[in-house]
């Protein structure tokens, strides 16, 4: 049979079924696949909060989508070349991101009676049969029926083998993009090892798929993308929440601290602890609380103790949190609250993303509060944004907030991981005897950075009180006078303003130091603001991007920054919260553009506000 082979410069899939379908795997395992080939990529993976949503129905589509390239990508798409829909729930809570000319995927069986009532389709209507999508390339494939033909020998219930249907799409897809199936077949078997049956089940299935594109003549191309040309060294595909996870314990190796994670498990933050528990090798101990409070409560008690104390949530945990962090703050030791941000308030939308906390992480607390607040950008960059707000705890003897959120947390990318001797030291010291001419401990005795001494508890001749209650200055008695509360507001107020003389200044992303447009970004939203000014930059506007790591204290130069530019936008999925805080402190009269939809915002529509504010109809 004559096929032809067509070389692609860059593809967007999205995996879309039902949350029981395993499009989440499919899409993980399609990702582990494309960085073995050393070509870009970026995925969102996108899932119901529900463990067993319900079957069939729109809330219960799961879906995953992964963009790869040839080229530097920074998102993982806007529009998506190939719909892989397993019922037709999933084409219809999907096609609207399908570009035009698009191919689909759409396995048969989720299209009978039931599957188009439950989702919300006329009777009598299959989009499969009725020409609605005309305007796509419509590939139909009964994969529930080649995937128990392809299991016949097994002697398994028919509702188990249906469970390797995404193995047989997986099989397809590695065929039609002329990818390898070892690195899968060797995951099965890690997984499955203990299971022959499902393992050998997973393994025909996903054999049977890429031999039926071989063999079927219906499909006359395969395609292939070229390796992206990317700096030389050794890559993995990382998670942000294994980045942070790394982070945490290259931290941890680097200071010479134990590291100690009390936490409770919530989404999307939970797997920093399964990730953490499995890594006892490098001194680290997890604990999982019965409640928020106890986990934050029992990571300050090991900072306390001499240990590097960390605790994991998302925003309703940071709620409960609030009094812990403010009693870190009053005793003044290192902490670090990871923070990954969900759609709120309550509940919320927990499985979806937002950058939704930041006015928490600023104000959030009773009394005088001020915290230093680090946010990540990208997977990848959790390792390097942790690493750096672990550094300022424990250099500067404060809690501090990490924020990523769940586009960064579930999303992946290429990792270029450093060897450990490229890792900036964070030095730390501990208090081990009175000084010269000390009588006394003094334990808010301060240095140059306005940071107390770090004394382990038991070490002689340095007992001190510690508590929730107003400390005085230098002695640490318990005091209730108001000019000392005063003094140690303001104290606790400069030390962290004085971190700003010890963080990088601020540099811009892209684009030139002076011109019509600065795009100011925090978080997530790096890769779209990324992309949507190059693209404006290629086409000779003088439009800037520069994108946050340190949001308290902010880089010294921020606000001489900001004035270099005529107009300054800030995109933000909330209603609008760096911009509250830039307008206040630099009074820049910037504009926002923000999204509340639980998805990143887009390139092309940041493209579009870009063009309107520029004052262009192109």
């Amino acid at each position: 049979m004559n096929r032809k082979e067509e070389l692609l410069q860059d593809v967007v899939i999205k995996f879309a079924g039902d949350s029981g379908d395993g499009m989440q795997l499919t899409g993980s395992q399609f990702t582990n696949n494309t960085a073995l080939l050393g070509i870009d990529l970026a995925t969102f993976p996108d899932f119901p909060a529900e463990i067993r949503a319900p079957q069939g129905t729109l809330p219960g589509v799961s879906g995953y989508q992964l963009r790869f390239s040839s080229d530097k990508i920074f998102t993982p798409g806007d529009e998506c070349d190939v719909l892989v829909a397993m019922n037709a729930a999933a084409l219809k809570a999907n096609l609207k991101a399908l570009k035009k000319g698009g191919k689909i995927i759409a396995n048969i069986e989720g299209f009978d009676t039931k599957n188009l009532r439950l989702a919300n389709y006329p009777d009598g209507v299959n989009p499969l049969e009725d020409h609605s999508l005309d305007n796509y390339i419509l590939i139909k494939i009964d994969v529930t029926k080649m995937t128990r033909e392809a299991l016949k020998e097994i002697t398994m219930g028919t509702k188990e083998k249906d469970r390797a249907k995404n193995m047989f799409v997986l099989g397809f897809l590695y065929w039609m993009y002329n990818r390898d199936m070892d690195n899968t077949i060797r995951f099965l078997k890690d997984k499955f090892g203990k299971k022959p049956e499902i393992l050998e089940s997973n393994v025909k299935a996903l054999q049977a798929g890429y031999h039926y594109g071989d063999t079927t003549e219906t499909f006359t191309t395969t395609y292939r993308v070229a390796k992206a040309k990317m700096a030389p060294g050794v890559y993995r595909s990382i998670m942000g929440n294994q980045a942070v996870t790394f982070g945490l314990i290259a931290a941890s190796q680097k200071s010479g601290l134990p590291l100690f994670l009390g936490s409770y498990p919530i989404t999307p933050a939970s797997d920093i602890l399964h990730e953490l528990s499995r890594h006892k090798a490098f001194g680290v101990r997890t604990f999982q609380a019965e409640d928020e409070i106890a986990g934050i409560t029992a990571a300050i008690g090991a900072a306390y103790g001499g240990a590097l104390g960390v605790t994991t949530t998302s925003g309703p945990g940071m709620a409960l949190k609030a009094e812990a962090m403010g009693l870190a703050v009053m005793l003044e030791i290192p902490l670090l609250i990871c923070d990954v941000q969900r759609g709120g308030p309550s509940t919320g939308l927990p499985t979806k993303t937002e950058q939704s906390d930041l006015l928490q992480a600023y104000y959030g607390r009773n009394g005088e509060c001020p915290m230093p607040v680090i946010s990540a950008s990208t997977p990848s960059d959790c390792f390097e944004a942790v690493y750096e707000a672990v550094r300022i705890a424990v250099q500067h003897m404060t809690p501090v907030i990490f924020l990523s959120d769940g586009y960064i947390a579930n999303g992946a990318e290429p990792w270029k991981f450093p060897k450990s001797e490229d890792l900036p030291p964070i030095e730390v010291s501990f208090k081990t005897e009175l000084g010269h001419g000390e009588s006394t401990f003094q334990p808010y005795l301060r240095d140059e950075k306005l940071v107390r001494p770090w004394a382990i508890p038991g070490t002689p001749g340095l007992e001190h009180r510690i508590g929730g209650l107003e400390k005085q200055n230098i002695t640490g008695n318990v005091s209730y006078d108001p000019e000392n509360h005063q003094l140690m507001v303001k104290i606790r107020e400069e030390k962290i303003a004085k971190i700003a003389d010890y963080i990088p200044l601020q540099k811009l992303d892209s684009g030139p130091e002076k011109g019509d447009l600065l795009v100011l970004g925090w978080g997530s939203t790096y890769g779209s603001i990324k992309s949507a000014a190059i693209q404006l930059q290629e086409e000779g506007y003088a439009v800037s991007h520069a994108h946050l790591r340190h949001l308290r204290p902010f880089p010294k130069n921020l606000g001489e920054l900001l004035k270099n530019f005529k107009q300054v936008l800030i995109p933000e999925i909330n209603n609008g919260q760096l911009i509250k805080i830039i307008r206040d402190q630099y009074f820049v009269d910037a504009k926002g553009y923000h999204k509340i939809m639980g998805i990143p915002i887009t390139k092309t529509e940041l493209v579009m506000k870009l063009r309107e504010m520029l004052g262009s109809n192109n």
